[in-house]
């Protein structure tokens, strides 16, 4: 018996998830006194590494609370 495919939004779920790391590694791979610039809305903004480290994090927690919800119903 074939399992049932997944749906999308888990699938979106999983893959910002996956982008969030990404963004995150990249982020703790450069070096600590350097800027970058982060997206918010449709605008970039320069920001310290440690405040967008901070946002990715956080944005990662959402994202992991939301697929754990997906995953309960």
């Amino acid at each position: 018996m074939a399992s049932a495919p997944p749906s999308s939004s888990k699938v979106d779920a999983v893959k910002q998830i996956r982008s969030r790391e990404v963004a995150i590694a990249e982020l703790n791979a450069l070096s600590p006194s350097g800027t970058v610039y982060q997206k918010n809305g449709n605008l970039l903004f320069r920001t310290t590494i440690q405040k967008a480290l901070a946002s990715e994090q956080k944005q990662l927690d959402l994202a992991k609370a939301i697929l754990g919800k997906l995953n309960t119903s």
